[in-house]
């Protein structure tokens, strides 16, 4: 009743070189905070991350996609908050999602974090006359 076609796949499809293949992942890293470099301190930043994301992922991910020279990342984990609503007709109690934060030390090779920097040619900077 039903007819099946066959089609041979070797023939159908070909294959194609993919050539050089970089896995990029998944994971949002958002910088919440960056510092510049001192006399006494390195350069250092704090990313929010997933709670699954380890130190030694946030440091791979730095230096392999940005190519930051990352030393050392220690993390916390925080609970999200936890909400209650109260309605005319019943209580609906709710949570925030948990998170992650990521402190990163860089080396001092950074001097600069990027943020705040005086581009070269532009005029009126940040209200500067």
């Amino acid at each position: 009743m039903f007819a099946t076609i066959r089609v041979m796949a070797s023939a159908v499809t070909q294959r194609i070189p993919r050539g050089y293949q970089m896995w990029m992942p998944t994971m949002p890293m958002v910088l919440l905070h960056a510092e510049h470099a001192t006399e006494s301190t390195p350069a250092n930043a704090v990313f929010r991350v997933l709670p699954k994301m380890t130190k030694h992922e946030v440091k791979e991910y730095l230096i392999k996609i940005y190519d930051l020279p990352v030393v050392q990342v220690r993390t916390q984990n925080y609970m999200g908050k936890r909400m209650r609503i109260i309605g005319k007709r019943q209580i609906v109690y709710g949570k925030r999602p948990d998170y992650k934060k990521a402190f990163v030390i860089f080396d001092n090779t950074l001097a600069d974090t990027g943020l705040g920097s005086i581009i070269p040619g532009m005029n009126n900077q940040g209200g500067e006359e």
